[in-house]
């Protein structure tokens, strides 16, 4: 694992940063990337000027992907689980009740946990021609046990949560955007201009009144809370203990999960090609 930085914080202004993900070739989430958010919350939780924060990518194909699966950080007792991501529904909690307006500025797939990292920001826009976001956890035989499920159902209810849970596939923006959980699908060119503004805009006004509006809309728009987020991160180390999880994750690996090529840049063509993974032992 590289010991390069993964996150690159540009200060914009006092009141507005831009921090930028990078972890090639494919922004693949890691221990590393976890511990680097951590300490950008203390000091984004610190700062008494800051009032907004924009997540970028500077890998135009990836805005931020699935976990490491190389870095899986097994413990004794759960074969396959990853200690830090136990420590996830704190971290996201703290950015969606934080005092700062989080926005997730979308260019390239945002899949698995990365799809649950935009979700956990305050506002999503997205690159019409570049965006796509997937719950991929189906496909290997698991569970989007990151607070996918909680996000989705608040934003766009039942129906279409379990479309994107269940395909599982890629939505692009356009589809985000009319199912709910994208604030605006915008030309790839326009993207960046556009989120400037609207940054720059928002940090003009009061800090006290944009934490206050964040906190009555965060009371009323069904935000899940710590609690929730720790029951689905529980059931998914729980089936990801499933002999056909197992059986399914080596069938991904295989395939070149994780890996630069096809398989990543294509997913979710490619989890749809796979044959059935069947038990261990089977198909």
């Amino acid at each position: 694992m590289s010991s390069a930085k993964r996150l690159s914080v540009i200060q914009q202004s006092p009141a507005y940063w831009r921090v930028v993900i990078g972890n090639p070739p494919l922004n693949l989430f890691d221990p590393q990337m976890f511990a680097e958010l951590n300490v950008l919350m203390d000091d984004i939780e610190k700062d008494k000027d800051l009032k907004v924060v924009v997540f970028e990518s500077s890998d135009e194909d990836f805005f931020m992907n699935h976990h490491d699966v190389e870095n899986r950080l097994a413990v004794p007792d759960q074969p396959g689980a990853m200690p830090f991501f136990g420590n996830w529904p704190k971290f996201v909690t703290r950015l969606a009740q934080s005092s700062v307006v989080s926005i997730a500025k979308v260019r390239g797939r945002a899949r698995a946990q990365g799809f649950e990292f935009a979700l956990a920001c305050d506002m999503r826009f997205a690159s019409k021609e570049r965006a796509k976001f997937a719950l991929i956890e189906v496909g290997g035989s698991s569970i989007p046990g990151g607070g996918g499920v909680e996000w989705l159902s608040a934003l766009i209810g039942r129906s279409r949560t379990l479309e994107i849970v269940c395909s599982p596939d890629d939505f692009d923006a356009d589809i985000g955007e009319r199912y709910g959980f994208v604030n605006r699908s915008i030309p790839d060119a326009e993207l960046d201009a556009f989120v400037d503004a609207l940054a720059e805009r928002m940090g003009r006004f009061e800090k006290r009144a944009l934490e206050t509006g964040k906190k009555m809309v965060n009371g009323r728009a069904g935000v899940p809370s710590e609690g929730d987020l720790w029951t689905s991160n529980h059931i998914l180390q729980g089936v990801d203990l499933w002999p056909e999880a197992q059986h399914a994750f080596a069938k991904l690996l295989d395939a070149g999960l994780g890996k630069v090529g096809d398989f990543e840049l294509n997913m979710a063509e490619r989890l749809g090609d796979l044959p059935a993974t069947g038990k261990p032992g089977g198909a």
